[in-house]
């Protein structure tokens, strides 16, 4: 089968790279390391910055430490040449896929570890971070996340933090936020929104995926969706298969959503699979099941083209 080039907006590797220092990129342990994002023509890979539960109290300390790992033992330099490019400005996006290496798009998943102190997020900013999602699944300073039962929205210090985003170019994700949290940033923001990783709460009614109300809404404002490879946000009991995530790309693209889909797959971050799907260098076997259901062009789109013109239109530009 021909190589198809595919951009995943998810995963945690770093934090499990944080967590294990004897980690490599190249560790087999890792569901997305350097080998695996080659076969599975990986182009582009979304590193979320994620701080594990254990590592209590979240601080700007443990988010620079995953900066650290990302920049130190995942990103290519003069004297590591088996890495990822970092992606940083609108100008950089069409030589994404054309080069030797793969390439690296930095997020935040969680503002925990801002500690509340929005220079830390300008800070983020200059260190390479262009994509932020303010909660994890519970409450912090900025805003409440879907496992917090009193589901608030976004605290006072949170809309202020989603101005400065605004202001500075930080693209936003709703993954994991309220509702009420949503429909409070789709609000404030002035920039399309992606939801990396989250599937149909139609399809599955898990907490985590998104109602045809706030699909349709991402959709209205030209953002993203990225497909998730987690077992529960597919299917809510039994063996997962590939072919399961199909309903979901279904109800997606119902409401208007072939031109706003992508892939999230949040390897890395979860202890089971979607059988046939457990790291990333099995994308083919996704890429073969698409194609028995759908035309080239759509799964071209769903793969590599919605996400790469999402980003070419609105990461921030950097006047290379």
């Amino acid at each position: 089968m021909t190589k198809w080039q595919v951009a995943d907006f998810h995963c945690d590797a770093l934090s499990k790279m944080l967590m294990q220092s004897a980690l490599s990129f190249e560790d087999g342990a890792l569901d997305v390391n350097l080998e695996r994002m080659e076969q599975g023509n990986v182009g582009l890979q979304a590193f979320a910055i994620y701080l594990p539960e254990v590592l209590g109290r979240g601080k700007f300390e443990h988010v620079v430490g995953q900066l650290e790992v990302y920049r130190t033992r995942v990103e290519k330099s003069p004297d590591r040449l088996g890495g990822v490019n970092r992606l940083l400005w609108r100008e950089q996006v069409g030589e994404v896929g054309q080069t030797a290496n793969p390439w690296g798009l930095l997020t935040l998943e969680g503002v925990d570890g801002l500690e509340g102190n929005l220079f830390y997020l300008e800070l983020c900013y200059q260190m390479g971070v262009r994509i932020v999602g303010l909660t994890w699944n519970y409450a912090n300073w900025a805003a409440d996340g879907v496992m917090e039962k009193r589901g608030a929205g976004l605290t006072e210090r949170g809309r202020e933090l989603v101005r400065l985003c605004n202001r500075i170019g930080m693209l936003l994700d709703v993954s994991h936020l309220t509702e009420k949290g949503f429909w409070e940033l789709a609000e404030l923001s002035e920039r399309p929104f992606i939801a990396s990783h989250s599937n149909s709460y139609t399809v599955c009614p898990n907490v985590r995926n998104l109602k045809d109300d706030q699909i349709r809404a991402i959709i209205a404002r030209e953002g993203r969706i990225g497909l998730t490879f987690v077992p529960w946000f597919v299917k809510q009991e039994g063996e997962v298969k590939i072919e399961h995530l199909l309903p979901h790309i279904e109800q997606i693209c119902s409401l208007g959503g072939e031109q706003h889909l992508m892939m999230g797959s949040d390897f890395d971050g979860i202890p089971t699979y979607i059988q046939g799907l457990e790291h990333t260098g099995q994308y083919p076997r996704l890429i073969e099941t698409l194609l028995q259901h759908y035309d080239e062009k759509l799964v071209r789109g769903w793969l590599w083209d919605n996400a790469m013109s999402y980003l070419g239109k609105h990461l921030p530009e950097g006047n290379l």
